[in-house]
């Protein structure tokens, strides 16, 4: 399809993305892995604006996992410094578009020059209406199921709720963001096939979407190439449907 062309078909009402591939990127380039995760901001910019263009009403970026802790030093510092340049940087645009912003983690583990910033474009943004952005930091899906049993178990233990009364529904609840729909359209790039403790609990029925691509390459032209290939497809949810 057309660079830049909105895709005819009717778009999911949730996008998340795990972005991969910008430390190859930079080695393929003969730069440091940092210089990766810059690039990569040109393809959030650009995804972003193209999501709200299209009327895609929900669009979740991997930015930030749990396990990314445990990267060298100085390339978990940098990265903490290009997020936070991100966010003051690109608080207009979000405005400009009517986005809204949201953090999904767990974001006390964030450095409090950063959560300070974040929960700012936060609260600047929380009017805009056009579509709702989340950012996944210091995410995991593992930990987030895990802390939302915590939760229940903790209101039954304090005789808020009994044994019977804890459902899938109750779990939902009592996730990072409860009113967060679940992802329709799950997309990798870098020519990786696994969720990597992405949105777990959320993307049991989600299409899962892989591309060659590193993220630093990925453009809304291939944004729209994901969005038409899940048009194409028969959603299920389990269930017999005539002719299948």
């Amino acid at each position: 399809m057309p660079s830049g062309d909105r895709p005819d078909c009717v778009m999911p009402r949730h996008v998340a993305i795990i972005m991969d591939g910008n430390g190859r990127w930079a080695k393929s380039q003969g730069w440091q892995r940092l210089r990766g995760h810059q690039a990569g901001i040109d393809s959030v910019r650009d995804v972003v604006e193209a999501c709200a263009e299209w009327g895609i009403a929900n669009l979740t970026l991997y930015a930030f996992s749990t396990e990314n802790w445990s990267r060298p030093q100085l390339e978990v510092s940098g990265l903490m410094k290009y997020l936070k340049s991100f966010l003051l940087a690109e608080k207009s645009t979000l405005l400009e578009n009517n986005v809204r912003l949201l953090g999904l983690g767990q974001l006390e583990d964030l450095p409090d020059a950063v959560l300070s910033v974040l929960r700012q474009v936060e609260a600047d943004t929380a009017h805009c209406t056009t579509m709702t952005l989340r950012l996944a930091l210091s995410y995991g899906g593992r930990q987030e199921i895990a802390t939302a049993v915590k939760r229940v178990c903790q209101k039954v233990s304090g005789g808020e709720l009994a044994i019977d009364d804890v459902t899938s529904e109750l779990i939902q609840n009592n996730l990072y963001d409860p009113q967060m729909p679940d992802p329709d359209l799950v997309i990798r790039t870098a020519n990786e096939h696994r969720l990597s403790n992405f949105l777990l609990w959320q993307s049991s029925y989600a299409e899962l979407y892989f591309v060659d691509k590193l993220w630093p390459e990925f453009r809304r032209g291939d944004l729209g190439e994901a969005v038409l290939n899940y048009s194409q497809r028969l959603r299920k949810f389990g269930k017999v449907v005539e002719n299948d």
